[in-house]
């Protein structure tokens, strides 16, 4: 089945929102960061039918929209179960460093779904795997659409660029390796999308990525 991915770089930090849709106008929504409003305003103008909410992490920047979102569409969210307690954890969604930003709240009801192993979700008619890609975070996850050829992997690696690692539990040798083993090892055309940023593939990370030059 042939799915479609819209782009919307939300708030303060331009932080993509990927919202995935099938032919029947089923969606997924992965990282709604801000602008709840704009969101639902954009689903409900293309008529789509959203299933859930899948998070990358839990930085601040990636959930400030969780709530409105959710709550609009009564729709569940997804998390790994390292990040659960960031939700509504200023210091460790990163909320709380930044004074002129609103502190993101976010809370994840127990009915709610915790994500505690790499696992490949039928949800819907979308079929996809969920990989761990820690080191930008602890619970970072990269979703993969093999059979689509594109991933949507948060901050973990970027069009010429990766990660920061200076933020809480961050660690540059297990980004490296979350990149290498889960990332360049993916089929050198697919379609990376970042949390911010231009989509990028393999194959140019590869070969012009200086922080991969070791690999």
């Amino acid at each position: 089945m042939k799915l479609s991915t819209r782009t919307y770089p939300l708030g303060p930090i331009q932080t993509n929102c990927y919202i995935v849709s099938n032919s029947e106008k089923q969606c997924l929504i992965f990282d709604p960061g801000e602008e709840g409003e704009r969101l639902i305003g954009e689903i409900k103008a293309n008529q789509l039918k959203p299933v859930a909410i899948f998070l990358t992490h839990t930085h601040f920047d990636h959930i400030g929209a969780v709530n409105e979102v959710r709550d609009a569409f009564n729709i569940p969210v997804y998390v790994h179960e390292k990040e659960v307690d960031w939700l509504a954890d200023p210091m460790k969604n990163g909320s709380g460093k930044y004074a002129e930003l609103p502190n993101y709240v976010v809370n994840a009801p127990k009915e709610e779904h915790i994500i505690r192993q790499e696992q490949v979700f039928n949800i819907a008619d979308f079929t996809f795997k969920a990989v761990f890609t820690p080191g930008h975070s602890p619970g970072s996850i990269s979703y993969i659409f093999e059979e689509d050829g594109f991933a949507i992997v948060g901050d973990t690696l970027f069009e010429g660029s990766i990660g920061r690692t200076d933020l809480i539990a961050g660690s540059m040798p297990v980004l490296l390796k979350s990149i290498h083993d889960k990332l360049l090892t993916l089929a050198e055309d697919t379609i990376i999308y970042p949390g911010h940023g231009n989509y990028t593939t393999p194959a140019a990370e590869m070969e012009m990525n200086p922080f991969l030059n070791g690999f």
